[in-house]
C-alpha cells in the first residue's frame, strides 16, 4: 500500500525534505493495487476516490471523531482530578504516579490485544465493545475508595480506550479517500486534544461544586449519548467483509455508500471463502515488513516518550526556570494549541508530498526547538514559539505515525498493525515522564532535561529517513 506519494515539484519543503532522503515510488505501492492483485480483495479505494464524501463517510467519520474526543476526556481525567484527590484522601502527590501509571499501561494491553481480536471479528464490534467495556469502568471510578481500587480501574480504562484509539484509526483510514486520508484522519485526531481540554473546563466547573468523582460520572455518560448512533449507523470494514467473505454485509454497506454505482457487482465480489485467517503479531515481520516495523515502532515510542514528557513537564519546568506559575500554565497550553495546529497543517501536506517528506522534517524540526526551550536566558515571545513549534511538530505529528501505520499493512492485520504501533508507543508514554523524574532526582539542569528530550526527537527523524530508503516490501511499502 503506497505510504509515499511524491509530487515531483520544486518546492522549499522537497528541498528541506531531499536532506532526509528520498523514497522509492514503486507502482506496485500504489493505493489498493496490493489488496486487488494479490488478494484477490477487490480495490474499493476506486469507489471514494474523485468524488465528495458520502453521508456514510461523513456519519463513520464524525462518530469516530466522537469516540476520539471521548477518549481524550477520559484519559485526561485522571490528571484534572488528581489535584482534588490529594486533598480529600490525604494523599503525597507521588503516590497518585502509579495511577497515572496505570492507564498508560492499560491502554499498551489494550491497542496491542483488542487489534488482534479486531483483525478476526471485524471492526466494528470491537469499536463498540470496547466503548461499552471503558464506558463502565470510567463510571465505576467514581465510587474508587482507595488508591489501589483507582489503580485497578484505570488500568481497566485504559485497556478499553486502547481497543478504542486503534480500530478508530484503522477504520477511519478504510473510508476515506487515498488522496485526503491524512488530512481527514489528522483532523479527527484533533478530537482527542479537543476532548482533553474540555475535560479541563467541565473539571474545573464540576469539582468546586459537586467533588471530584462527578467528573468521571460525566466522562461515563458522554460516550452513551452515542452508543445507539454507533449500532445503527457504524459501518463495517469494507475490506474485511471482502477478506472474510461476508457478501450480504458488504452488498448493504456498500449500497448505502455509493447506491448509484454500476460498478457495484464488481465490488461486491469476495474471494472463495477459505479457512479463518489465524492473525498474528508474527505477520507484522513477514514477507519483508520486518525492517518497516521495527522502524516504526522506535518513531512511535520515541515520539510519544517526548510527548508526554512535555505534557507532563513543561510547566513544572517552566517554573524553575524562573516564570510565573501563570505563565507556566500558558506555556504548557501553547503546546497543546501548537498540537492542534500541527494537526491541521500536516495533513495536507502529507497527502501533496507524502509521509516521509513531511514527518522527517517536522521531527528534526521538533528536535532542534526542544533543545532550544531549556536555553538559558530566553525571551519569554521566543519561548512561546519554540513551544509551539514543538508541539506541532511532536504532538501534531503524533496522528501523521497513526495514519502511516494504517497504510503500511495489508486489510488482514492493519489493525494489528495499528494497535502493535500504539502500544509499542504506549511504552514510551510510560518511559517519559519517569525518565524525566529520574533524571531530576540526579539533579540534572532544565537545559541539559531538553537537550536529553531532543535525542528521541532526532531518533524519529532518523528512523523516517531509514524508512524511506528501504526497498518495498512484498506488501509495496
Amino acid at each position: 500500500m503506497a505510504v509515499d506519494n511524491f509530487a515531483g515539484k520544486d518546492s522549499s519543503l522537497s528541498v528541506l525534505a531531499m536532506a532526509l532522503g528520498r523514497a522509492p515510488e514503486p507502482l506496485e505501492a500504489r493505493p489498493g493495487l496490493l489488496e486487488s492483485s494479490a488478494t484477490g480483495i477487490p480495490d474499493f479505494s476506486q469507489l471514494l476516490e474523485n468524488r465528495p464524501l458520502s453521508r456514510v463517510q461523513v456519519r463513520t467519520l464524525v462518530l469516530i471523531g466522537c469516540l476520539v474526543l471521548m477518549d481524550g476526556f477520559d484519559v485526561q481525567a485522571v490528571g484534572f482530578v488528581a489535584p482534588a484527590l490529594v486533598r480529600a484522601w490525604r494523599l503525597q502527590p507521588a503516590e497518585l504516579g502509579p495511577v497515572f501509571s496505570a492507564g498508560l499501561f492499560g491502554m499498551l494491553l489494550g491497542s496491542t490485544t483488542l487489534s488482534l481480536v479486531a483483525d478476526r471479528v471485524g471492526r466494528r464490534p470491537v469499536l463498540i465493545g470496547s466503548t461499552l467495556f471503558f464506558t463502565v469502568c470510567v463510571s465505576s471510578t467514581a465510587a474508587a475508595g482507595t488508591v489501589p481500587q483507582l489503580i485497578i480501574l484505570r488500568c481497566l480504562t485504559g485497556f478499553g480506550i486502547g481497543g478504542v484509539m486503534a480500530n478508530a484509526v484503522t477504520l477511519a483510514s478504510e473510508y476515506c479517500p487515498a488522496a485526503r486520508r491524512a488530512s481527514l484522519l489528522l483532523l479527527i485526531s484533533c478530537g482527542f486534544t479537543a476532548g482533553a481540554m474540555l475535560g479541563g473546563v467541565i473539571s474545573g466547573v464540576l469539582i468546586p461544586r459537586t467533588g471530584w468523582a462527578s467528573v468521571f460520572i460525566v466522562g461515563g455518560l458522554l460516550p452513551i449519548v452515542i452508543v445507539p448512533w454507533l449500532f445503527r449507523e457504524l459501518p463495517e470494514s469494507l475490506p474485511f467483509l471482502a477478506a472474510v467473505s461476508d457478501r450480504g454485509r458488504l452488498r448493504y454497506w456498500l449500497a448505502r455508500l455509493n447506491p448509484h454505482s454500476a460498478a457495484l457487482p464488481e465490488f461486491a465480489a469476495c474471494p472463495p471463502k477459505g479457512p479463518r485467517i489465524k492473525v498474528s503479531v508474527l505477520e507484522l515481520f513477514r514477507s519483508g515488513r520486518g525492517r518497516h516495523s521495527v522502524l516504526l515502532w522506535c518513531i512511535s515510542f520515541a515520539n510519544l516518550l517526548n510527548l508526554f514528557f512535555l505534557s507532563s513537564w513543561l510547566p513544572l519546568l517552566a517554573g524553575r526556570m524562573g516564570y510565573s506559575d501563570s505563565q507556566s500554565v500558558m506555556i504548557g497550553v501553547c503546546l497543546q494549541l501548537g498540537g492542534l495546529l500541527g494537526a491541521l497543517t500536516l495533513g495536507p501536506l502529507i497527502d501533496r508530498f507524502g509521509f516521509y517528506r513531511v514527518l522527517g522534517p517536522a521531527f528534526a524540526l521538533g528536535a532542534v526547538t526542544i533543545a532550544a526551550i531549556g536555553w538559558p536566558g530566553l525571551a519569554l515571545a521566543v519561548l512561546f514559539a519554540m513551544v509551539l513549534i514543538a508541539g506541532a511538530c511532536i504532538v501534531g505529528g503524533q496522528p501523521g505515525i497513526n495514519t502511516l501505520a494504517a497504510c503500511l499493512y495489508p486489510v488482514q492485520f492493519r489493525a494489528t498493525g495499528v494497535g502493535w504501533c500504539l502500544g509499542i508507543g504506549r511504552a514510551g508514554s510510560i518511559a517519559g515522564p519517569v525518565l524525566a523524574a529520574q533524571l531530576l532526582a540526579r539533579n540534572a539542569t532544565v537545559d541539559t532535561l531538553f537537550l536529553i528530550a531532543a535525542v528521541p526527537a532526532s531518533l524519529s527523524a532518523l528512523s523516517v529517513y531509514a524508512m524511506s530508503r528501504l526497498r518495498p516490501s512484498t506488501n509495496g511499502v
